[in-house]
């Protein structure tokens, strides 16, 4: 990988230059010191209560999260985005709006996958969370993060910036959780207003999928079609007590390791998603739930189906084609 700053950054090559340009940015930061800040995220976020305050308020706090949050969150979106730009193959993102953007990951996931990203637009209320992600979309190298325009704004209490509605793409990331449950239908009704298409993406926990299925509930009635990960428009099969929610590998630098406490060298990201929009979907004949159970000469495919109801497949070795193809899909995957 090139150590240029100003020379483009081929797509693939993205979230391993995070992981570089997050080692440059944190290079001095005490180590304990961020290893505590992110003890104190880990624990904000695990008790599942609207924080009372902004919580990327001082440098330190937003340096922690970057190092700790970024690449799990890219991770998740780029699965997420994968699979959206899969089901709406019109889908091409040059203008991108970040709404609650914190230190910028959204703008780093689309542009390891599309590589027409022109235009970035962060809004995001916390000023040392600005001042962070601009700074490590600076050293990027990749011209739209270079070119991003970062925002002050507050959901409820100011109007969205001018000049960045008639967008592709409006993402709205880990951020209805810390939202008083009020304001979170506005977030999304915002994001819609703004973009064609619009990705809400919440943590992969029984809590998290219900904030995502009450945006998806809020995004049909704005007029928008599902296009990920549901295969259809109806409500959600699943029963009681159980969640959609999808994993993202997520490869752990040496600064990861050290300030969560790590020995691995991946963790796996989980989250919940939807994707809506008002361009054309390609419909997929179903959605894998978890991951397949592995039989001897058997596959066991949990979907979610178009007709809006869930059931099991079962692939047996006979099928030739169809086997060899059920034993390289995976959990989350949509079958086509």
């Amino acid at each position: 990988m090139s150590s240029c700053r100003t020379c483009p950054v081929e797509p693939e090559e993205v979230p391993g230059r995070l992981r570089v340009v997050l080692e440059e940015a944190l290079a001095g930061r005490p180590t304990a010191l961020l290893a505590g800040r992110v003890q104190q995220l880990i624990e904000a976020y695990r008790s599942g209560e609207v924080p009372a305050a902004v919580i990327l308020d001082d440098p330190a706090t937003v340096s922690a999260y970057a190092a700790y949050r970024m690449p799990a969150t890219v991770a998740a979106l780029r699965s997420a985005l994968g699979e959206l730009y899969d089901a709406v193959p019109d889908l091409a993102v040059e203008h991108l709006v970040d709404l609650g953007g914190g230190t910028g990951a959204t703008g780093w996931a689309v542009a390891s996958l599309d590589g027409g990203l022109a235009r970035v637009d962060v809004l995001e209320q916390a000023a040392p969370a600005r001042a962070a992600g601009a700074d490590l979309a600076r050293r990027s190298g990749i011209p739209a993060l270079v070119e991003s325009r970062w925002h002050p704004w507050t959901l409820g209490s100011s109007r969205v910036p001018a000049g960045t509605g008639d967008a592709d793409l409006a993402v709205v990331s880990y951020v209805l959780g810390e939202l008083p449950e009020p304001l979170r239908p506005e977030a999304v009704e915002v994001a819609a207003s703004l973009a064609s298409t619009v990705l809400v993406i919440e943590p992969g926990t029984p809590a998290g999928h219900d904030r995502v299925l009450a945006a998806r509930e809020r995004l049909l009635a704005l007029g928008l079609r599902v296009a990920a990960p549901c295969p259809h428009g109806s409500a959600c099969p699943l029963a009681e007590g159980d969640w959609c929610h999808f994993p993202a590998r997520v490869e752990r630098s040496a600064l990861h390791r050290s300030i969560k406490g790590g020995e691995l060298s991946y963790e796996d990201e989980k989250f919940s998603y939807v994707a809506a929009t008002r361009l054309p979907v390609q419909a997929g004949s179903g959605r894998v739930l978890r991951h397949p159970l592995l039989r001897k000469g058997l596959v066991g495919l949990p979907l979610c189906l178009p007709d809006g109801t869930t059931a099991e497949r079962v692939v047996s070795r006979r099928q030739g084609a169809g086997y060899k193809q059920a034993r390289r899909t995976g959990w989350g995957d949509a079958l086509r």
